[in-house]
């Protein structure tokens, strides 16, 4: 499999800050579920029009999981000891450097550490990105919500194509990933998570616009605050359709009409994502999720990614340039078609 990635220079910083989240979340989630201890509430600077200053570029590493290990399962923290502990196993297990495996498994790791930025390091000692529900987990599927997932994983397998199934096939360049087609990241949102790299997000501010930019494939939001509508429901966009508002100090984005193509976590194009940003110290921005989709879960669920400011630029990130993993893929199919069917025809005679 084939990564294209322009690595930022975000990469490169050694020390990454452990972002705790120390108040209550704009959601009305408890900062027990956060994991985190009760704090002052932090009064961020002001625009030029009176608006939260959440501008800037936010760098959302982490080791944290979305959801809680198995192993950790009546445990919503760590102390510092399973931390540390924690921090140690996981970043041994990551290090693409290492030579502890067959000659297939270290090529298998493709590239070498440098090009890895997972970060280091655990958010407020949290064993899962999600809050709600308690136990750390993404809710039960529904019956259909087991049928999609099962769909896309029978033609990943090499089955037919079903509605919003992106499969591993080659028989066309539409079976392939949209990661691969260079069309959509599943970790650049919405809802953005923490992935590979390029883990960094820029916020830009207008008095009835924010403009949220994701250095991963650069892809970026324009969010109207003008209390507009909603596109019509026929209308579907990759990102979805976004309106936000503000609650206090809490920018909250709600975003419908997406397409059933980017599926996240195996969600319908009927999804309705809410995200909410809140500046809770100088450096620091608490980022939430909640994804509702009641065909898919049988209840809604909300993560918290903590963020911190970065003092790096967001740089552009390169994927369709020199995308030859594509034609040769294809290609390769082709001619492997054409000897099976060449050792088939010789086999009749």
């Amino acid at each position: 499999m084939r990564c294209r990635l322009l690595v930022s220079m975000g990469a490169l910083a050694v020390v990454v800050a452990v972002v705790s989240i120390g108040a209550v979340s704009a959601s009305g989630q408890s900062a027990a579920k956060a994991g985190a201890t009760t704090a002052k509430a932090y009064m961020p600077p002001r625009t030029q029009d009176g608006q939260p200053d959440l501008q800037g570029v936010w760098d959302y590493r982490s080791l944290t999981p979305m959801e809680r290990p198995a192993e950790l399962a009546d445990k919503a923290v760590l102390t510092d000891e399973e931390l540390a502990a924690f921090e140690k196993r996981t970043n041994e297990g990551r290090d693409k450097d290492r030579r502890d495996g067959s000659a297939d498994a270290d090529v298998g790791r493709a590239y070498n550490q440098f090009w890895w930025d997972f970060g280091n390091k655990v958010t407020g000692n949290r064993t899962s990105l999600i809050i709600d529900p308690a136990d750390g987990k993404i809710p039960p599927l529904t019956p259909e919500g087991q049928q999609r997932t099962a769909a896309r994983r029978n033609f990943q397998d090499g089955g037919p194509r079903t509605e919003g199934s992106i499969g591993r096939g080659f028989d066309s360049y539409e079976d392939r990933p949209l990661q691969e087609r260079c069309l959509s990241w599943s970790v650049s949102g919405p809802p953005m998570v923490p992935g590979a790299y390029n883990n960094n997000m820029q916020v830009l501010q207008t008095k009835d616009t924010v403009v949220i930019i994701n250095e991963m494939i650069h892809d970026h939001r324009i969010i109207p605050l003008d209390g507009r509508a909603h596109l019509d429901a026929n209308i579907r966009q990759w990102m979805g359709d976004a309106r936000g508002h503000w609650e206090g100090n809490t920018l909250v984005v709600e975003t419908t009409n997406f397409t059933g193509k980017t599926n996240f976590r195996g969600a319908t194009e009927n999804l309705r994502l809410t995200e909410r940003f809140t500046r809770i110290a100088p450096n620091q921005l608490a980022y939430e999720f909640t994804v509702d989709d009641p065909a898919v879960f049988t209840k809604s669920w909300t993560a918290l990614v903590p963020m911190t400011k970065s003092g790096e630029q967001i740089f552009e990130y390169a994927c369709h340039e020199g995308n030859y993993a594509m034609s040769n893929g294809l290609s390769g199919a082709r001619n492997n078609e054409k000897n099976a069917a060449d050792a088939a025809r010789k086999g009749s005679k």
